[in-house]
């Protein structure tokens, strides 16, 4: 049964699956490109918490009333290596429940007792068939470099009951509302916009050539095999509706980005192997990167 939204900080997507809409302020805090925090119901009844987000009062009210005080809450599931900053807190309000994380949150947080490592697929298919999660191919999950700039990949989770997809970084949703869609309408977009992340041209993929066409097929198949139509992005916001088609549009129109970087490496691959081919003496000499 479909709850009422008006007023709720938690709000329903769909059967059994609600979203927390959070801050998240860059440039110099002018911009808020959001983030977010899922809840996937399970067949017994519990729920699966996807990423943390601040527990103001009324929210951790909301929280308790939905959970039975957290009773319900099965496990938390860090889907993605850079949303950490509000799991230490998450675990203080839920302590007695399982935190799964990605490699990375094992790494930087090691007082929290995780109770495994979603880079192992017996981890990520635990709630199978209801919940799916998958790691995109292509890209580096286990330590993205450099972090400062490599969010790219994450889990995506499946919530296949009410067709929702879960996402951080990977792929973005941007709304037409607000201050991101009147940028967005000033650049031409005058529809919600879904794009992937930016990295994913620079440090975003694996610096081979197959790199680009891994990630393409990854998401081809994740399009044939989930039957979705709601798509829930940290980045900024929820698309309701539609999701699906609108990631196959993305994915078409991408052709000629992933062609490009292929090249690119490819180029760059033969480059390298010029620098480093013998002369004729066994050596190769290049005066340019002497250091002294």
């Amino acid at each position: 049964q479909k709850m009422d939204n008006k007023d709720k900080i938690i709000q329903q997507i769909g059967e059994g699956f609600f979203n927390i809409r959070g801050s998240f302020r860059v440039f110099l805090s002018l911009i808020d490109v959001g983030t977010q925090m899922s809840l996937a119901r399970l067949p017994n009844g519990n729920y699966l918490v996807l990423d943390a987000i601040p527990l103001s009062p009324e929210l951790k009210s909301e929280l308790d009333n939905l959970t039975e005080n957290g009773a319900k809450l099965e496990a938390f599931i860090g889907c993605h290596p850079f949303h950490s900053l509000a799991i230490r807190d998450f675990h203080a309000a839920y302590p007695n429940i399982p935190f799964y994380g990605c490699p990375r949150h094992l790494r930087l947080i090691p007082e929290i007792p995780w109770a495994g490592n979603l880079q192992e697929s017996d981890i990520r298919e635990k709630w199978q068939p209801d919940i799916e999660m998958r790691i995109p191919a292509g890209a580096e999950f286990v330590d993205p470099q450099p972090e400062s700039l490599n969010h790219f990949s994450s889990v995506l989770v499946f919530h296949r009951p009410s067709k929702t997809v879960h996402v951080d970084d990977t792929i973005c949703y941007l709304p037409k509302s607000g201050v991101t869609g009147k940028l967005l309408k000033i650049a031409g977009f005058n529809e919600g916009y879904m794009t992937f992340q930016v990295s994913m041209t620079t440090v975003g993929l694996h610096d081979d050539a197959d790199a680009p066409y891994q990630f393409r097929a990854w998401v081809k198949k994740l399009i044939d095999d989930w039957d979705f139509d709601n798509l829930c992005a940290a980045h900024t916001n929820n698309k309701i509706g539609g999701a699906r088609e609108m990631l196959m549009e993305l994915l078409d129109k991408s052709n000629e980005t992933f062609e490009n970087l292929r090249e690119n490496r490819l180029k760059m691959a033969n480059n390298l192997q010029e620098q480093l081919a013998p002369t004729e003496d066994g050596y190769n000499v290049n005066p340019s990167v002497d250091c002294g």
